[in-house]
Parts: structure tokens; C-alpha cells; sequence
């Protein structure tokens, strides 16, 4: 086909990166059959020019689309698709560094015929059931982030449970449901354990839980019932207008913007992270390790969550599988 005969469509308001968005639509048109083997795809500049793109955004796509030997290249000729593929639709809650992690461990670990679909459903439940109902029969296999909304089980229904991974929070879970799930709350007592040492330097433990965040609330438990187990003297902020650092306190949050604002009081006060205050941030990213001296985190392996999700796709077992978290201790704390 014409290069030109391909419409590429992309949307600049959506929080979907424009690189994946590029990856999703050539995609769909392969498994839609709009694109078949052999058929030239747009040029690099015919796509910057008719969408307002960077050429870095679309080499990104492309690249992204040769690793997984989708499509092909040759010199002079441009790019054409390289082999019929079996779709897969991964569904995550919002698109973040250490969801990054994730998503590339995930290409990585696919066959070469294989093309994964990334949408998001942002903790909203209207944009989850728009997503599941509009994929039916339409994918090989589905890897779906859950999350926490009494629905979630009556819309997965439509899904045949042995095409059905859920993945990271084990919550509106079956028992005869796949799932590659991390521990929010036993995982996180004993990583809080692994460094009792340095809390107890700090004359009190603080956990920055804002309002608006949606990580599990279980982790909020098991960390009231540490302190109280081992005798230190905490609390928890849910309004973080009342967040302001305090020398000789320890504070542990699972946003990123408290650690953003954190540093921030650090600098106007005169404080040294790890020495007059400390900070233990949930889920790495790979900025963290040099986010001024090192930021220590409690995290799971998100590079593990993709790869199992990969091998969910590819062997057709079943999976019931629980991703480690470890804690990594850097000059923050």
C-alpha cells in the first residue's frame, strides 16, 4: 500500500505519551487488518509534518516498533511491517516512571509477533468499563491493573478468566483468577524492619498519606501496627497543607510530589537529608538513585511484574504470582 493511505490520527490533549500513541495506532491497524506484512508504512517526515510531531517522538515509536520486530527498515526505502501479529491489551492505572519500567519489561519479554495495546483508565471507573467493553474479543490475551472500585468484578465478567491477568494490587481478585501481584502490606512491615536501625535515629516517624492518592490503604495499617510493635512515636498526615519538615523526624510517603516538596523545605531550611531529616519514598524510579544524594524506597521489582506478565502472555498457564519488594537503602534516610 501507499504510505500515505495509512491515517495516523494523534491525540495532543491525551496523557498518553505521543510515542504510544503512535506504537497503539499502527498496531491496532495491523491487527485490524488495514496493515498487512510487507506494507510501507508513513516516513518519518510525512508523519512530523501532517501531525505536528518531533522527530524524536516518531523514531521513538518506530524504534519501539522494530525491537519488537513488527516492522522492519531499509536504507533508503523507509519502513515497512515485518510480520502478522497476535494483540494484547495491558491496562494500567496512569502512566509513571516506575509504570515505564514496567511497560518496557513487558515489549521486552514478547515474541516477536506479539503487539501490546496500552491504555489507561485513571482510577476512573467510567473510563475502566469504556475500555474493557470496547476490547472484547479483540485481544489474545488481557493484563488489567486493578483497582479499587466494588464494579471491577461485574466488567471483568466479559473477559474469559483464562485470557485475564490481573496485575500489582490484589483486590476484587478471585480465587480462580491469574494475577503477577505485589504485597502492599506484609512486604511493606518487614522492608520497614530492614531499616528499624535508621528510623530509630529520628525522634519520630511520619507518614505523608495524602487525601488524593490512590495507593492501597492497607499499607497505612501496617505501618501504624510497625510503630506500635517496635515502640516509635508516629503519625499520619492525610492534609498535606499541614506537611512542614521538622528536624530530627523521618517521613515516609508514597507520592512523589511530597518528595518534590520535601526537598524543596530541605534546601530553604538548611537541612541535610539522611542527617537533620529523613526520607523513605515508595516505588523506585530510575531517577531516584541520583535525586540529590540518593532517595531510599521501599519498591517492588517492576521489571519482574512485566517480565511475568510477558510469560503470562506466552505460555498459556496459569499464573498466581506475588513480585518481592525490597528495600534500598540510599543517603536519604
Amino acid at each position: 500500500m501507499d504510505s500515505n493511505e495509512f491515517s495516523l490520527i494523534i491525540n495532543h490533549d491525551s496523557d498518553v505519551p505521543k510515542y504510544l500513541q503512535i506504537v497503539n495506532a499502527i498496531s491496532n491497524a495491523i491487527a485490524e487488518n488495514v496493515l498487512h506484512q510487507g506494507d510501507v508504512l508513513p516516513s518519518v517526515n510525512f508523519i512530523c509534518k501532517t501531525a505536528q510531531l518531533s522527530r524524536d517522538t516518531v523514531f521513538k515509536a518506530y524504534s519501539i516498533l522494530k525491537d519488537q520486530n513488527v516492522i522492519e527498515s531499509v536504507p533508503n526505502k523507509g519502513y515497512y511491517v515485518a510480520n502478522e501479529t497476535r494483540k494484547v491489551l495491558l491496562v494500567l492505572d496512569t502512566f509513571k516512571a516506575y509504570k515505564e519500567v514496567l511497560y518496557h519489561s513487558f515489549i521486552k519479554n514478547l515474541p516477536d509477533n506479539f503487539i501490546a495495546d496500552v491504555q489507561f483508565h485513571h482510577y476512573n471507573i467510567d473510563n475502566f468499563k469504556t475500555i474493557i467493553n470496547n476490547s472484547v474479543g479483540k485481544y489474545y490475551k488481557y493484563i488489567v491493573m486493578n483497582f479499587d472500585d466494588d464494579n471491577i468484578p461485574e466488567i471483568l465478567t466479559s473477559l474469559s478468566s483464562d485470557k485475564l491477568l490481573l496485575i500489582d494490587w490484589n483486590i476484587h481478585s478471585k480465587s480462580n483468577n491469574n494475577y503477577v501481584f505485589q504485597d502492599f502490606g506484609k512486604a511493606f512491615y518487614e522492608a520497614l524492619k530492614e531499616c528499624l536501625y535508621l528510623l530509630k535515629k529520628y525522634k519520630e516517624t511520619v507518614f505523608v498519606y495524602p487525601t488524593y492518592t490512590n495507593h492501597p490503604i492497607e499499607t497505612v495499617s501496617f505501618f501504624i501496627k510497625f510503630c506500635d510493635d517496635y515502640n516509635l512515636k508516629h503519625r499520619i498526615i492525610t492534609d498535606v497543607n499541614e506537611f512542614e519538615i521538622e528536624k530530627s523526624v523521618a517521613y515516609i510517603s508514597t507520592n512523589d510530589r511530597i518528595l518534590g516538596r520535601f526537598l524543596e523545605e530541605c534546601r530553604k531550611k538548611n537541612f541535610e537529608p539522611g542527617e537533620d531529616v529523613g526520607f523513605l519514598s515508595y516505588n523506585d524510579t530510575p531517577m531516584k538513585k541520583f535525586i540529590y544524594k540518593g532517595i531510599s524506597v521501599i519498591s517492588t521489582d517492576f521489571d519482574a511484574l512485566g517480565t511475568k506478565s510477558a510469560e503470562f502472555v506466552v505460555t498459556d498457564k496459569p499464573m498466581q504470582h506475588y513480585v518481592p519488594t525490597k528495600l534500598i537503602l540510599r543517603e536519604s534516610l
